[in-house]
């Protein structure tokens, strides 16, 4: 099994590359948990994630015939940069295979740090299937994104890290997805008394939580997240090992508290995160683990490469589900004054209208009314509940469309 030394071996090679990332406490999180909070901003790290230490790790401790033949890899888009440029890096070939759907900025940043890039599949699993088939076919080395002890320890210089820069440590919190990162880390941590390993899953990407529970490695059918970093449908053999051994605790989230931890994390630390970056601090947002008053904590944030797209939609999703964004429809009367009345019960309670529909036409709706759909930037789930119970107390039929439940 991974050993610590393994791990310390590692650094040597990986720091040639990799940065040390800042370890940087937070207000904003340990008043909101009262928790002793500080970031693990991996997310700072070159490619943008911490994938390039495992696979930098990997690449330096290839024979020099394996480096002649070239590597090839599968990857979700993190693991695939980290592959490329290690491999640049080291003047090695190397053959990425992304599924077709993968993020439009991870597959660019893979092919600009030197990678080929193939598509294929429609998550990890294919693409992994068509790298293997590439790896048989032209003789290269298969550089695993996760089960592979060299790019385990690799990953686990980031633990080293955690623990210089917080000697106080008591739990650290890690992404699962194959179980590289988490191995590594628990590798490193655990070498320290009484140091709490939490890892964390997306409810639609858990395998690791639900390969523990059986206690045998259970495979997903399919995964659905938008945690695309840690969408894969099993662990792996080595890495299964590893966190039956040195993982204390297996948590899932849903998406939406993904949505609103990488929400925060812009607006409190101006730090931005993918996914599988943000879920860590999710668990702890959420409460789906278990702690301490004034426990030192540290989630660590793996990753920030998140496709624009996708950030504009996760971004609004968390602003939905904290009750910064409201969506809703009613019927007035199709007379003089009937939207004033409504817009001023708006302004009254200080929300902010940023869209507005007017449609007089439905065939659902009376000859003398019209339906309205309006968009308001609201302050809280308070003010949500404020507003609708001001709305209807004056006689308005509300209706939702996106936004944040009133909780009466």
């Amino acid at each position: 099994m991974l050993s610590f030394e393994d791990v310390v071996a590692a650094r040597d090679r990986v720091m040639g590359v990799a940065r040390h990332t800042p370890l940087e406490y937070s207000y904003a999180f340990s008043e909101m948990t009262d928790a002793e909070v500080h970031l693990k901003l991996e997310n700072f790290q070159r490619t943008g994630a911490f994938k390039i230490r495992g696979a930098m790790n990997r690449i330096e401790t290839l024979s020099d015939e394996a480096k002649e033949a070239g590597v090839v890899t599968a990857s979700a888009g993190n693991h695939a940069q980290g592959v490329a440029l290690a491999a640049t890096r080291a003047g090695v070939d190397s053959k990425i295979v992304m599924p077709d759907h993968a993020p439009v900025s991870k597959v660019k940043a893979t092919e600009r740090y030197g990678g080929e890039v193939v598509l294929h599949g429609a998550d990890y699993s294919e693409a992994q299937s068509e790298a293997h088939r590439i790896e048989h076919d032209e003789g290269r080395t298969y550089v695993h994104a996760f089960d592979d002890e060299m790019v385990m320890a690799g990953q686990g210089t980031i633990g080293l890290e955690i623990v210089e820069d917080c000697p106080e440590l008591d739990t650290v919190i890690i992404p699962i997805g194959g179980g590289g990162l988490i191995s590594g880390i628990a590798t490193a941590v655990k070498a320290h008394d009484d140091v709490r390993v939490i890892g964390v899953q997306a409810e639609g990407a858990s395998s690791a939580a639900e390969s523990l529970r059986r206690g045998a490695i259970y495979e997903r059918d399919s995964v659905d997240t938008i945690a695309d970093g840690i969408a894969t449908r099993r662990v792996g053999d080595l890495t299964f090992e590893v966190l039956k051994e040195r993982v204390d605790e297996v948590v899932t989230v849903d998406d939406e508290s993904i949505a609103i931890a990488l929400t925060y994390l812009l607006e409190r630390e101006k730090a931005l995160a993918e996914g599988a970056g943000a879920i860590s601090l999710a668990a702890l947002l959420s409460g789906a683990i278990e702690y301490t008053e004034g426990e030192v904590i540290v989630p660590a944030i793996c990753g920030g490469n998140i496709d624009l797209n996708v950030l504009t939609t996760v971004v609004m999703r968390g602003l939905v589900a904290t009750g910064r964004y409201l969506r809703f429809r009613t019927i007035l009367k199709d007379q003089p004054g009937a939207l004033v009345d409504l817009g001023t019960i708006i302004a009254d309670h200080q929300a902010n209208i940023t869209a507005f529909h007017h449609d007089r036409t439905s065939r659902d709706v009376a000859m003398n009314d019209a339906r309205v759909e309006l968009e308001v930037e609201t302050r809280g789930p308070d003010h949500v509940d404020d507003l609708l119970s001001a709305l209807r107390e004056a006689g308005y039929e509300v209706e939702i469309v996106n936004g944040y439940q009133m909780s009466v």
